[in-house]
């Protein structure tokens, strides 16, 4: 009985095997980074209470860019993605870890997470990347965000801010330069909004 029931479970291994690619898919070269332009010095302290800290929530995104590949908008209505072009993680979460380092380095403010802030960080900073990828159109990388600012007393402002950078050609590494340089343009327009 047991002999017959081995043979049947390998027969079923490997049929499935081979329709299940286990690993075997080449990986992209390389993933995509936003570096920052501007960094904190190694050993920098900085330090504040916890009410006078800065928390930079990570935005809200459309669908469209909810997603570790580069967009490109062809047509009003219809986009497609740059072969080979992938983020090392989501836009949101590379946006807003730009935005809290240039905030940390260029005003000296401490920067937390919501966790680290323990709830009582009165200001915050959160809004919508409402654009971050390439008009086929335009020929330009746009990086657009809808900024919420939250002050300690209450007082709650919204200001939009985008950049963009013209590009030669559609491809993944001259995509991932210019989102690069317009993120980074946008990360320092925020810090000095807020100071």
């Amino acid at each position: 009985m047991n002999m017959i029931k081995f043979p049947i479970a390998l027969s079923l291994i490997m049929m499935t095997s081979a329709c299940v690619s286990l690993g075997t898919a080449e990986a992209p070269p390389a993933f995509l980074v936003l570096t920052p332009q501007i960094s904190t010095d190694t050993d920098t302290i900085n330090s504040s209470n916890a009410a006078d800290s800065v928390v930079v929530l990570i935005p809200d995104v459309p669908r469209r860019i909810d997603t570790n590949r580069v967009p490109v908008q062809i047509s009003d209505s219809s986009i497609a993605y740059i072969q080979g072009a992938f983020w090392s993680d989501k836009p949101a979460k590379l946006m807003q870890e730009l935005i809290a380092e240039t905030i940390t380095a260029s005003n000296g403010t401490l920067v937390l997470d919501v966790a680290q802030s323990s709830g009582l960080a009165k200001n915050k900073i959160s809004g919508t990347l409402s654009r971050f990828g390439i008009d086929e159109k335009e020929l330009a990388a746009i990086v657009r965000y809808d900024a919420i600012k939250i002050n300690a007393d209450g007082m709650i402002e919204k200001r939009r801010f985008e950049a963009r950078r013209d590009m030669s050609i559609i491809d993944a590494t001259e995509a991932g330069e210019a989102l690069n340089e317009a993120a980074n343009e946008v990360a320092i327009a925020i810090a000095n909004w807020i100071k």
